[in-house]
């Protein structure tokens, strides 16, 4: 199945219960929540209160946003690594989303990549004795930047407890991206919607409503789970949440109106 949901870092001006109450009122059903404003690495109380307040809404936690690196002194690494797992763990999270390292793929040394596979195969390792995943953040600027890297990538780690995130890059044509997410599909575990064009140009998620269907067509033939995260809205505006997650459940294939939530014409942009 497709899980529709919300990133938390979408709204990091909005406290832990407003961005709960945001996503239930949407009719989503799962939150990524943040480790930079939300649920800081090592705050187990902050983790515990996320996960009672997105439970008590009917809500799932989808997965732990650390920004996890891999980068610095190796136990400076380890001991990053030990409070995010154990924010994950008390957030009950499934799955903790990191980043392969800071150093755009054209510009790594092997010397560079082989060290952050390693590091990402330690902890997974680490992650995985606690029952949890690790998904790679597809982003510029990392090892993740484009697909041939990204694959290569994913074979050097070579471990099942590690899947990767899919959205595609700034400015990258629709088409092109599906391939990429073709490419990827069966270590794709989450995806994060959005419509940025051109740039880092904020449009409503219907703007593309092209790419997401051909993307979400792909996701829901591949057979198993997925979450479909929203991830910013124009103007970072809370008020556009209801809409966005509207234009998202009508774009996935077999879409079925969340309970109570109303349907009808798109609102304008």
């Amino acid at each position: 199945m497709i899980h529709p949901g919300l990133c938390s870092v979408t709204f990091r001006s909005l406290d832990v219960a407003e961005v709960v109450a945001l996503a239930s009122q949407a009719g989503l059903e799962r939150i990524e929540w943040g480790g930079d404003v939300h649920v800081p690495p090592g705050d187990e109380d902050a983790a515990r209160r996320a996960r009672e307040l997105t439970e008590g809404a009917g809500l799932a936690v989808a997965s732990y946003g650390s920004y996890l690196r891999f980068t610095g002194a190796e136990e400076e690494v380890l001991d990053e690594a030990r409070a995010v797992i154990a924010s994950a763990r008390a957030l009950g999270a499934p799955r903790i989303r990191v980043w392969a390292g800071r150093t755009p793929s054209a510009r790594a040394e092997a010397e560079d990549r082989a060290r952050i596979a390693g590091r990402i195969h330690a902890v997974a390792e680490l992650a995985a004795a606690a029952g949890i995943g690790l998904g790679l953040e597809w982003h510029g600027g990392t090892l993740t930047d484009e697909i041939g890297s990204t694959e290569e990538l994913l074979r050097a780690i070579d471990h099942p407890a590690v899947t990767t995130y899919w959205q595609p890059h700034q400015d990258q044509p629709g088409a092109e991206a599906v391939e990429d997410l073709q490419h990827v599909l069966d270590a794709v575990s989450t995806v994060h919607v959005f419509s940025w064009w051109p740039g880092g140009t904020r449009l409503a998620l219907g703007e593309r409503s092209d790419l997401w269907s051909e993307a979400f067509a792909v996701l829901a033939a591949d057979g198993r789970d997925h979450d479909v995260l929203l991830e910013f809205v124009p103007g970072d505006d809370p008020a556009l949440l209801a809409r966005e997650a509207r234009t998202l459940r009508s774009l996935l294939p077999a879409a079925a109106p969340a309970p109570g939530v109303p349907t009808g014409p798109e609102d304008p942009a």
